[in-house]
C-alpha cells in the first residue's frame, strides 16, 4: 500500500462515523493505524450514501444524491478528474477500480431505500444484503492490500448485513417501510439460524484469511451476539432489543483484535 498521511479528511471521516456508525467506529478504533487510513473513508462513505434517501422526502433529489456519489466513482475507476471532497480524496487514495464498481453496484442497490415498495421475494433481499453489506467488504479486501475469497465475502456479508438490518427494523417500519419479505416469528429465525451458521462457516475458515484483512470482520462478534439474541427471542427484532452488553462488546472486539472473531 502507498503510504499515506494522516490529514484532515481523514479526521473528518472518522468523526463522521463516529457520530453515525458507532459499532464500525469501535471496531475500526482498534484496527491497526495503517488500516484506518484505508476503512473510516470507506464507513464515512457508506454512511453517505445509506443516508442519502432518508435525508428528503423527494425521490428526485435522493435519486440525484446517489448519482453524485456515482459520479464521484466513476472519476476514481478511470483514475481521473477525481473532486475535492472531505470522503471522496481519501477514500480515492486507497480504492481499487474494481473496488468502485463494486461500490457502484452498492449505491444502485440502495436505490430501493428511496421507495416504499416491499423486497420482491427473498431472493430480491438476498441480493440487497449481499450487494451492500457484502460488497462494502470486498471493496474494503482490496483497500487493505488484499482479496476476499467470494464465499467468505458472501458470508460475512449476509452475517454483518442481517444483524444490521435486524437492528434498523423498528425505524424502517416507523417509516412506512416493509423491511423483511416474511416478518414472522419463524421467518426471522430460519434467518437468525443461517447467519449464524455461515458465522460459523467463516471462523472455520478464519486461518484462511490474510492477517491484513482481519480488521474487516472485527464486527462479527456483535453481530453473532444479535442474532443470537433474535434467534431465541424473535419479538425483539420489532421492539428494537437487540443491544449487546457493553462488556461484551469490548471483550469481544478484544478477542477480534487478536484474529479470534
Amino acid at each position: 500500500m502507498p503510504d499515506i498521511q494522516w490529514t484532515d479528511d481523514l479526521t473528518a471521516c472518522a468523526e463522521l462515523v463516529e457520530r453515525g456508525d458507532a459499532a464500525r467506529f469501535r471496531t475500526t478504533m482498534a484496527a491497526p493505524p495503517e488500516a484506518r487510513l484505508a476503512l473510516f473513508p470507506l464507513w464515512a462513505f457508506n454512511i453517505e450514501v445509506s443516508r442519502a434517501p432518508w435525508v428528503t422526502q423527494e425521490p428526485m433529489i435522493a435519486e440525484m444524491r446517489l448519482q453524485w456519489w456515482r459520479d464521484a466513482l466513476e472519476e476514481i475507476r478511470l483514475g481521473e478528474g477525481i473532486r475535492r471532497h472531505e470522503v471522496v480524496t481519501p477514500l480515492s487514495a486507497r480504492l481499487t477500480a474494481d473496488g468502485a464498481g463494486l461500490l457502484d453496484q452498492l449505491i444502485e442497490a440502495r436505490r430501493w431505500d428511496i421507495w416504499k415498495e416491499p423486497f420482491e421475494d427473498e431472493a430480491h433481499f438476498r441480493r440487497y444484503l449481499d450487494q451492500t453489506s457484502g460488497h462494502l467488504l470486498r471493496a474494503g479486501g482490496g483497500m487493505l492490500g488484499g482479496a476476499l475469497a467470494e464465499a467468505v465475502a458472501a458470508d460475512a456479508g449476509f452475517v454483518l448485513g442481517l444483524a444490521a438490518w435486524f437492528r434498523a427494523i423498528p425505524a424502517l417500519e416507523a417509516a412506512g417501510r416493509l423491511p423483511l419479505p416474511d416478518g414472522r416469528d419463524r421467518a426471522v429465525e430460519a434467518l437468525a439460524a443461517e447467519g449464524l451458521t455461515r458465522a460459523r462457516a467463516l471462523r472455520a475458515r478464519r486461518r484462511e484469511i490474510a492477517g491484513s484483512l482481519g480488521p474487516l470482520f472485527y464486527g462479527l462478534p456483535e453481530a453473532v451476539a444479535v442474532l443470537k439474541l433474535a434467534l431465541a427471542t424473535p419479538a425483539r427484532v420489532k421492539a428494537g432489543a437487540l443491544e449487546t452488553a457493553p462488556l461484551a462488546q469490548r471483550l469481544g472486539l478484544l478477542r477480534a483484535s487478536f484474529g479470534r472473531w
